[in-house]
């Protein structure tokens, strides 16, 4: 018997997913979870075989309950389903060694034996995700734009970053500035947003 936990913020979704995974005999449904605080709960209370994540979560995100797993050394297998064909979020599901990374309009047939497979020891991408991998874009930022970036991600203003850098603010302005137009952005919160979707952060 497969054990699984499902964590998927959409209810409608999650309850399909669970009410037809039941109908497998191979496959047991140990608990569902509508954020990610809840499903690393259920992951530490049941040691599911695999677990299946939403990529977009409150509280804690897939990608970042893939990680917390991985540190924790759990056995579980882990699954990522996902809207979104982003470069990014792939390569940082590459990174967190996930085991299966699948887009959620895949036939149901696909993800459940996609479940059947990861429980074999093989990982699992979809076609159109892996596509993704090759159109990856050459990063056009400087290694100070992207640390840039990063700093304003975290939160920090221009005066926070001029002085952890010991930098001028001008200097600091610039950079910003330089990041935000090669990456055709309107802000620099719209420049951290689509660095980090490309996974250039």
């Amino acid at each position: 018997m497969i054990r699984v936990v499902i964590a998927e913020d959409q209810q409608m979704l999650r309850g399909a997913f669970a009410s037809l995974l039941k109908f497998e005999t191979d496959i047991e449904v140990l608990a569902e979870a509508s954020d990610g605080k809840q499903a690393w709960e259920a992951i530490q209370k049941h040691q599911p075989d695999v677990c299946v994540l939403d990529i977009e979560m409150p509280l804690i995100s897939g990608l970042e309950l893939a990680e917390l797993i991985r540190r924790a050394n759990l056995p579980c297998k882990i699954m990522i389903v996902t809207t979104f064909a982003r470069p990014g979020y792939l390569k940082k599901a590459i990174d967190a060694q996930v085991d299966g990374y699948l887009l959620k309009d895949e036939p149901i047939d696909f993800l459940i034996e996609s479940i059947r497979k990861v429980m074999k020891g093989e990982r699992v991408v979809s076609t159109d995700l892996a596509a993704t991998l090759f159109m990856k874009e050459e990063n056009p930022l400087s290694e100070r734009e992207i640390e840039m970036l990063r700093l304003t991600k975290i939160g920090m203003t221009t005066d926070d970053i001029s002085k952890a850098l010991y930098l001028t603010k001008g200097t600091v302005r610039n950079y910003l500035s330089s990041a935000i137009q090669k990456l055709q952005a309107e802000s620099r919160q719209q420049a951290v947003q689509i660095a980090d979707e490309k996974g250039w952060l």
